[in-house]
């Protein structure tokens, strides 16, 4: 089920295809006086609208221009955050790391296909991740580290929001079906303040095809966030989860403000808003 739009009237539209024309046209179409230019972008790719009347047609008019928009309430400042929670593969990052490691190895379109129902939610998460670690089994360790060095890129706009965060005192949790290696980089390499991700179990250099320990899934990555919101005293309004998968709907539902990045479309029903033309500080633009 879709969630109830705010009940306020700032219409915030933004994506790389986002102009001044296009959000003059859009402030005619939904009765608002003018168009606000917001960001750092130059030209603007995103745009505030005050005192929108219409809501009717809003919605098909900017998907038809691949833009992403959002109806956000007056009163919400993302300095009031105090924690924000983000999934790695496909969200902080461009790629789904298992992915890569199986182009390494020959099992790139086995383990992908894999991959892609998971996150669509048409097969159990655990079950597929387990099966997709064991077609892992006997590749070289280096291989994880040539594939962080070679393939990994941070998602568009990652580092503007993470700087933001680090500016208003927000703490940064990387939540993660993947794999410790990465996560633990990204830490250190973002100043992420916590991480949990799932530890490959290797043996004399070599993947097992195993998972060490308690497997991360839906429900671990949501009591993460749930034991990391406790610690920081951040009450439900004061939390944003983004992430792009069914194993993330979970761990979306726990924040007062969930934004599917470029999501599978049971992520993009479920949560409050979705990104699929913005980058990842098109987030920051859902806040006053």
């Amino acid at each position: 089920m879709t969630p109830a739009v705010p009940s306020a009237s700032i219409l915030v539209v933004q994506g790389t295809e986002a102009t001044q024309l296009k959000a003059a046209a859009l402030a005619e179409l939904c009765g608002a006086p003018a168009a606000e230019a917001i960001g750092p972008h130059v030209p603007a790719r995103a745009w505030r609208l005050r005192g929108a009347t219409r809501r009717t047609g809003v919605a098909a008019w900017c998907e038809a221009r691949r833009l992403d928009h959002a109806w956000i309430p007056e009163d919400r400042r993302f300095a009031d955050l105090k924690l924000l929670a983000i999934d790695m593969d496909s969200t902080l990052i461009t790629i789904e790391c298992i992915d890569e490691i199986g182009a390494a190895i020959g099992k790139k379109d086995e383990i992908s296909a894999l991959t892609a129902q998971a996150m669509r939610g048409e097969i159990d998460y655990a079950e597929s991740l387990r099966s997709r670690v064991a077609l892992l089994a006997g590749t070289d360790e280096e291989v994880l580290q040539d594939v962080y060095e070679e393939k990994l890129r941070l998602s568009p706009g990652a580092e503007a929001l993470v700087a933001q965060c680090k500016r208003h005192g927000i703490k940064l949790l990387l939540v993660s079906g993947g794999f410790t290696l990465f996560a633990e980089r990204l830490k250190a390499q973002l100043g992420l303040d916590d991480t949990i991700s799932n530890v490959l179990d290797v043996d004399d250099g070599k993947l097992t095809g195993r998972i060490l320990g308690t497997l991360v899934d839906a429900e671990a990555k949501a009591a993460k966030l749930r034991h990391v919101a406790q610690r920081l005293g951040a009450a439900r309004e004061q939390i944003v989860s983004v992430g792009d998968g069914a194993n993330d709907l979970k761990m979306l539902a726990e924040a007062g403000t969930s934004v599917a990045y470029r999501a599978k479309p049971i992520v993009r029903a479920q949560a409050t808003y979705a990104l699929d033309h913005s980058g990842l500080d098109g987030v920051l633009n859902l806040f006053v």
